[in-house]
């Protein structure tokens, strides 16, 4: 069978180091000559017993590799770290979340380039596993499958007062709403967020068998595409089906129209760039923009509405999503089975048009993520149009400013916020965070509040799963001298998401002479890793990848 990595580890050229070599694997308790003839495979797991997300994926794993060995391959499973959210948010944790992207991007590419395997299966579930594995895939080129840990269920599926919806703000009682948050399953929380969302895009991308991703983690259909990944992850070894034949521009592209469609998380503003600068080009923002006029949103899932993604998954899924979107997809992409995409839409079938819409009938006329640009955010900003309520589409009110969420937290809980105010957060960005964390405390503080009529402006990031007038994102950041830097309370900020413009009321003279005025602050980083991390990474317009 074709080894075309892992030959040299069995040559007899560098003797007598090859016969070192040949002593240190007989240890592995494994025939030293089925190892010289069947392809090794590498089975990147994220398993974690710390999230729901990822606690079944040993057991995935292991069906993986039952089905290597039963294609006449050889696994070796290794792991990566799986860091959560929602176990980070409000405290010190969550500023090492999205920099674990780099770190698993990194850990994949130098463990497979260094043990010479010769195909890949990456399993993971969440937010910045999937991306960070796409990203090694595209830089080892090598033949590469995705399996994906799929969604869970929220405990109000369960419970005799469910109305059908998971979202919470279709239920008055506070027990219900906990209970539309509160994951009751194994599996990636089943909103559209940032989990779900690369769960989807990575089979829009063609990098999981087809009608995989959305199968939930507890149904035994994921064992049966577990034992298939592993199986054909061999087949493609001996295709010479690499990533780079499935990952390119027209790849990203069509992940960036179903993103759009599904009403996906604004952090694919993040990781799509990312994965694109992997494979050599860029994606910027206002790519978004090229695409969201004629993409509508053909998706109602929580945040948006009341739909979850075991009800995608039940409606046909991504193949699904991608048939409605057929006419504006470039078809001719191939995925890891060696299809076109035309293949996958021909036979795929929407079984639920209130859960997957039409085109005529869109849940919203247009996709949901927006890039806006302005004199505050020069190189972009990012907002959920889709989760945004039509009342505050178009938006100006005074600025307040804080310097971090701690210190907007605490203007929350002493009741000093008002409405009709623009709150600012800055110093949250990839350098001034450090590490560009989530400020899903302060949107969580604001409904609990029972504001309505206050939008939030800041340079971090929010969770996949916020709503509202929450623009995020704003490059360049303040700790880069970007104008969010020379905002003071009382400046007149305007919102017109439609217009796809975010402007404050001042002029080019007077925002250069603040940020002269006032430098950046400089953030408080740990020594380590971090240190490096905010001394290379890039604006989160192009990514926050590191140089």
């Amino acid at each position: 069978m074709s080894k075309p990595k892992s030959a040299p580890i069995f040559d007899e050229s560098d003797f007598p180091v090859s016969v070192a070599r040949l002593a240190i694997m007989q240890g592995l308790g494994i025939e030293i000559e089925e190892l010289k003839g069947k392809p090794i495979i590498a089975v990147a797991n994220s398993h974690t017993e710390m999230n729901p997300g990822h606690m079944h994926l040993r057991g995935l794993a292991e069906r993986v590799k039952e089905g290597v060995h039963a294609a006449g391959g050889i696994p070796f499973e290794f792991n990566v770290p799986a860091p959560c959210d929602g176990f980070t948010e409000g405290n010190e944790g969550m500023r090492f979340v999205l920099p674990q992207r780099e770190l698993i991007a990194d850990m994949v590419e130098t463990h497979v380039r260094s043990m010479l395997f010769d195909g890949l299966v990456l399993i993971a579930s969440c937010d910045k596993i999937i991306p960070g594995m796409i990203m090694a895939a595209a830089r080892l080129d090598l033949p590469a499958i995705m399996l994906t840990g799929g969604p869970g269920s929220f405990q109000i599926r369960f419970s005799h007062r469910s109305t059908g919806s998971i979202f919470h703000k279709d239920y008055p009682d506070l027990l219900d709403k906990l209970a539309s948050a509160t994951c009751a399953t194994c599996g990636s929380c089943e909103l559209m967020g940032t989990a779900n969302t690369f769960q989807c895009l990575a089979e829009a991308m063609g990098l999981t068998i087809p009608g995989s991703a959305n199968v939930p983690a507890y149904f035994s259909e994921r064992l049966l595409f577990a034992r298939r990944a592993g199986k054909r992850i061999v087949e493609m070894v001996e295709e010479g089906l690499s990533a780079r034949k499935i990952l390119g521009g027209k790849a990203v592209e069509n992940a960036l129209m179903v993103d759009l469609a599904i009403g996906g998380s604004t952090n694919s503003t993040l990781h799509l760039p990312a994965i694109a600068h992997e494979l050599g080009f860029e994606l910027p923002l206002s790519r978004f923009n090229d695409f969201n006029r004629r993409i509508p949103t053909l998706c109602s899932i929580a945040p948006n509405g009341p739909h979850g993604i075991p009800d995608l998954h039940r409606a046909g899924g991504v193949p699904a999503v991608m048939k409605v979107l057929s006419g504006d997809l470039h078809l001719d992409a191939v995925n890891v089975m060696g299809q076109t995409l035309a293949e996958v839409v021909e036979a795929a079938e929407v079984k639920d048009g209130e859960v997957i819409r039409d085109r005529e009938n869109p849940y919203f006329a247009e996709g949901g993520t927006v890039a806006l640009f302005g004199n505050l955010a020069p190189e972009g900003a990012v907002v959920k149009q889709s989760a945004v309520s039509p009342e505050m589409q178009r938006f100006s009110g005074p600025a307040r400013v804080f310097e971090s969420e701690a210190e907007c937290l605490a203007a929350l809980r002493e009741g000093s916020l008002n409405e009709g105010e623009v709150v600012v957060i800055r110093n949250e960005g990839p350098r001034g965070g450090p590490g560009m964390p989530e400020t899903l405390a302060v949107t969580m503080g604001l409904e609990l509040h029972g504001f309505t009529r206050v939008a939030l402006i800041t340079d971090g990031r929010f969770s996949g799963a916020t709503s509202g007038p929450c623009i995020g994102h704003v490059s360049p950041e303040a700790a880069a001298g970007g104008p969010i830097a020379a905002l003071r309370d009382g400046d007149e900020i305007s919102i017109d998401i439609p217009g796809r413009l975010l402007e404050v009321r001042l002029s080019p003279e007077e925002i250069a002479s603040r940020l002269e005025e006032s430098p950046p602050l400089e953030p408080e980083v740990p020594p380590g890793f971090m240190r490096r991390y905010v001394r290379s990474v890039s604006s989160a317009a192009r990514g926050a990848v590191l140089g």
